[in-house]
């Protein structure tokens, strides 16, 4: 399979997408599975699975600022 090149895009008021061959560690090095292409982590610090998105920023108001 090709190698797929990675992108980060924030999105305003919303989650950091991360897409293609990335590997996600946690702070000791150890690897965070993947059940989809595409992750969205949490940028709003609610969400409850960390590190990954649950759109709780909605609910919230998360708002990150003029872009």
């Amino acid at each position: 399979m090709k190698p797929r090149p990675a992108t980060v895009t924030p999105y305003p008021d919303g989650p950091i997408l991360i897409r293609g061959d990335v590997e996600l560690t946690d702070v000791d090095g150890r690897p965070i599975p993947r059940s989809r292409r595409t992750a969205a982590l949490c940028r709003c610090g609610l969400s409850s699975i960390k590190p990954f998105c649950d759109g709780t920023h909605k609910a919230a108001g998360f708002r990150t600022g003029e872009q």
